[in-house]
């Protein structure tokens, strides 16, 4: 796939915006009591629904993701955080070394390249956690997720003067440190402007950063691949982090399957369950809506209102259909609970096999259908806009029914955010 490009400032902060928008406009849609095509579950609105009458286990429900879906996700993305700051570590050395003529041109090549690689395995597994956002990924305004990755929040232009900030050691005056910086100033997608990113010109329409662009190329690779290694072991602390929040002996996945007992803050069981499915509400709100549909033009973009390339997930590295896939791969973890119980076991329980079946089905169809593009998604955009279209019916198929058939046979609560569906 190849969609090399660089992205000023001011069309990262227009793409922000039109994404934002779409990612948002659910809410606003519902607020005003527009017609959707998915129905909202009973419980819409912030009424309170009794549990399902049922035997049903919630609590081995809730260990079961806990354990064995999510907690495992979150360790591996440990795992991937700290081979990928070997990785860029690695390639920052080579550069030097280049400089000093110790090593060849191709094994930086391919010293970057592994670093690229390093990357792709470690967003790949965040973007199944993206599903997963619950507890310590909510607190403060969601700091700990976007300081991790800041998506659609991005801003090349901010990288490119924390490069610089970074190499001169301070910045307003004081000594430079990347945690009191901005999310959209480090994290994976700054990462990701980093080392995919083959201009060494800065991205900023006005005010670059002092003398940057006077600098040799090697300065500026070495500059930026020095930034890349501190931005990498910020994300591995960042990670170990969420780890402590989550695991720990009251972290949060001990106060979800403690639910409804007197050491945990959660209510209830059906609370938690119901927090659980809340995050898998991302797949409508922000893979169905500001993935696919604000790119092909359903939502207002950067070009108006038709497809746009420009406004895809991944414009340096070009894998903005495979984190679509690994957001369905998210989705489906929880929904069937892997090896263990689920939720289509809870809907299969409740007498509604039907919906357990159906919503499994079509997740398959979603994640065959996106495993099948030949092309990055910006270039099928521009070549062949009907597959996107239909990447996006299959998504909304999926997510028309945890709106609807899903939200109503188990009594959960509809999150405010996915109660309209106009695109």
């Amino acid at each position: 796939m190849s969609q090399s490009k660089t992205v000023k400032s001011s069309k990262a902060i227009k793409k922000l915006s039109a994404i934002t928008l779409a990612i948002v406009s659910s809410a606003l849609l519902s607020a005003c009591g527009e017609d959707t095509s998915a129905e909202a579950g009973p419980d819409f609105g912030g009424s309170t629904q009794p549990p399902t009458q049922t035997e049903f286990n919630e609590q081995a429900l809730i260990a079961n993701l806990a354990d064995n879906v999510i907690t495992p996700t979150f360790q591996q993305f440990q795992q991937d955080a700290q081979a990928q700051a070997i990785l860029v570590d690695a390639y920052c050395q080579a550069e030097t070394a280049l400089e000093q003529l110790s090593v060849s041109e191709q094994a930086v090549a391919d010293a970057r390249l592994a670093a690229q690689n390093g990357w792709s395995t470690a967003m790949a597994t965040w973007q199944q956690a993206e599903l997963m956002q619950l507890g310590p990924l909510l607190e403060n305004d969601s700091l700990l997720k976007n300081n991790i990755y800041s998506w659609p929040i991005v801003n090349s232009c901010a990288v490119d003067f924390d490069v610089v900030f970074f190499a001169e050691g301070t910045v307003n005056g004081r000594p430079y440190d990347i945690t009191q910086r901005t999310p959209s100033r480090k994290g994976l997608a700054a990462l990701e402007y980093l080392l995919f990113n083959n201009e060494l010109a800065d991205s900023c329409p006005t005010g670059s950063p002092e003398n940057w662009n006077n600098q040799t190329e090697t300065y500026r690779k070495i500059a930026r691949c020095s930034f890349a290694v501190e931005v990498a072991n910020d994300i591995v602390n960042s990670s170990g982090e969420l780890l402590s929040l989550w695991t720990g002996d009251n972290g949060y996945a001990q106060q979800l399957k403690t639910a409804g007992t007197s050491t945990s803050n959660i209510a209830s069981e059906h609370d938690a369950v119901n927090r659980i499915s809340d995050a898998m509400f991302y797949l409508d709100t922000v893979t169905k809506d500001g993935k696919l549909a604000t790119p092909l033009g359903l939502f207002a973009n950067s070009c108006g209102s038709q497809a746009c390339p420009e406004d895809v997930e991944s414009s340096f590295a070009s894998q903005s259909i495979q984190h679509v896939m690994n957001n369905l791969r998210g989705f489906e973890q929880l929904l069937t609970g892997k090896d263990g119980i689920g939720f289509t076991d809870y809907l299969i329980d409740v007498g509604d096999q039907a919906t357990a079946d159906t919503i499994t089905a079509d997740v398959q169809a979603a994640i065959a259908d996106v495993e099948a593009y030949q092309m990055s998604l910006a270039q099928t955009l521009a070549d062949n806009e009907a597959q996107v279209t239909e990447s996006h019916a299959r998504v909304k198929a999926v997510t028309d029914t945890l709106k609807a058939d899903f939200i109503n046979s188990l009594a959960l609560e509809l999150p405010q955010t996915s109660a309209g569906d106009n695109d």
